[in-house]
């Protein structure tokens, strides 16, 4: 045995070293095959933020597909509609979640929303820093509560020039009656994550890890969300968990009528 044979565990110690830590903080440790995906279509006018989702790009939009309940036990699954939009200034967030008895108290920025019917998103708008990620959590009022979080540590963070609506069908706070559903449209600036995105605005074919989430509410409390996460209690906080979002150039409407042309073809 010559000595380059005796040193050679002690020379690969630090490599297997710096494997762990790098995979640890920045990468993404799960494979990322097994996760959903969603192709994010331009607008080709501003939304008007109303809680209507009533545009052509809205309705030409696809949804994201049923949201997953995760941690589900009991009682019935109401599921929601889910579709995002994008242009150079904003990011934009539809939905409509059907809810038999709607929940809605809280009117102040950073107050208790999670006690409420309420959806969220998580964005982490780079995928090589994928545990550095925004949340931003909103009731039918228009309430919400923003922050950061970088590999697991919370930092504080207020999302600016955000613009929330919401209407809903049915009566808030009152369960001796059944409602239909709530809608909420948001408009968030990209300019909110500049300090982590490789581009604001995106860019055609940008990747950003992404998840949808709703819960609350006095009764039939749930969780649902569109990736789902692998913790046996409810915790939304998983980013190797989020689903990949895809900017298109392409507008809702353009894509729309390339499915109809499709449809016509067959």
């Amino acid at each position: 045995m010559t000595v380059s044979d005796i040193n050679a565990p002690l020379r690969a110690f630090p490599v297997i070293v710096f494997l762990l830590v790098s995979t640890t903080n920045g990468e993404e440790p799960e494979s990322i095959s097994d996760r959903p995906k969603y192709v994010i279509y331009r607008t080709p006018v501003p939304i008007r933020i109303d809680g209507k989702l009533d545009e052509d790009a809205w309705s030409s939009a696809p949804d994201f597909g049923p949201l997953q309940f995760t941690w589900w036990k009991n009682g019935k699954k109401e599921q929601t509609v889910a579709k995002m939009l994008w242009d150079n200034q904003y990011l934009y967030v539809g939905h409509r979640c059907s809810d038999a008895w709607i929940t809605a108290r809280c009117m102040e920025h950073d107050g208790p929303v999670a006690r409420d019917d309420c959806f969220e998103v998580m964005i982490a708008p780079n995928p090589d820093e994928p545990t550095t990620y925004f949340n931003i959590e909103w009731n039918v009022l228009g309430a919400f509560v923003d922050g950061q979080r970088i590999r697991k540590i919370r930092r504080e963070w207020d999302a600016s020039d955000v613009r929330i609506s919401g209407s809903y069908i049915g009566s808030l706070n009152d369960d001796s009656d059944t409602d239909k559903h709530w809608i909420v449209e948001v408009a968030i600036p990209f300019k909110n994550f500049n300090s982590v995105a490789s581009h604001t605005p995106p860019r055609s074919g940008d990747r950003w890890n992404l998840n949808l989430n709703r819960h609350g509410g006095d009764t039939n409390l749930q969780y649902s969300q569109w990736s789902r996460a692998d913790t046996p209690a409810p915790s939304f906080h998983t980013p190797h968990r989020f689903g990949h979002v895809i900017f298109s150039a392409d507008t809702s409407i353009k894509r729309q009528s390339s499915v109809n042309n499709d449809e016509s073809d067959q």
